[in-house]
C-alpha cells in the first residue's frame, strides 16, 4: 500500500476525532471541518513530495496548528487593538496628526487604560506581558507560575473585556 493510500485510510478513519480536536480549539464545527480538510491537502501534498513516518501524528500537528493560528486570529479581531501608551504618543509626536485626530486617539487610549485599571491583578499583569512587554504565553506562565492554557484565558479575556469597554464607552 502506498504512503498516500495509507495516509488517505488514516484521515478517513480518523476525519471524526480531528474536527472533534479542532473544534475543542475554534468552538465552531463548520470551521473544525474547514480546518480538517484544509491540513488534509495539506498532508496530502506533503506526501506527494515524500514519505511521512507518521502521517497521523502529523495530521494531527497541522489541524492544531490551523485551529490555534485561526483562533488567534478570530480573537485579534474580536479584541481589537491594545495600544501601548508610549507607542501612541510616540506616533502622535511623529505623525503630526491634526487636533481632532489627537484628541481621539487620547481619548482611545484613556478608555484603553481605564478598562486595564478595571481587570483583576493577574488578569491585568498578563495582558501586559503580552501586549506591552510582547511574552509569548509559555513565558507569561512562567513569570506567574500558571499553566499555559491559564495565560492564554487571562489574556484573551483581558482583551475581550477592554475591547468591550472601549466601544461600550466610545
Amino acid at each position: 500500500m502506498s504512503a498516500r493510500a495509507i495516509s488517505t485510510l488514516l484521515y478517513r478513519r480518523h476525519r471524526h476525532d480531528l474536527i472533534t480536536y479542532a473544534n475543542g480549539i475554534v468552538r465552531d464545527r463548520d470551521r473544525a471541518e474547514d480546518i480538517v480538510q484544509d491540513a488534509w491537502e495539506r498532508i496530502d501534498a506533503v506526501e506527494r513530495a515524500q514519505r511521512l513516518e507518521q502521517p497521523l501524528r502529523y495530521l494531527y500537528r497541522i489541524v492544531r496548528n490551523l485551529a490555534l493560528d485561526g483562533h488567534r486570529k478570530r480573537m485579534r479581531d474580536i479584541a481589537g487593538p491594545i495600544y501601548n501608551a508610549d507607542r501612541v504618543v510616540e506616533s502622535i509626536a511623529d505623525d503630526a496628526p491634526s487636533p481632532e485626530a489627537d484628541a481621539i486617539a487620547r481619548d482611545e487610549l484613556r478608555r484603553v487604560i481605564d478598562s486595564m485599571n478595571e481587570l483583576p491583578d493577574r488578569t491585568r499583569r498578563a495582558l501586559l506581558m503580552h501586549a506591552v512587554d510582547g511574552a509569548k504565553m509559555r513565558e507569561i506562565a512562567e513569570r506567574m507560575q500558571i499553566s499555559i492554557g491559564l495565560a492564554h484565558k487571562l489574556v484573551s479575556q483581558g482583551k475581550a473585556y477592554c475591547a468591550q469597554q472601549v466601544d461600550w464607552r466610545g
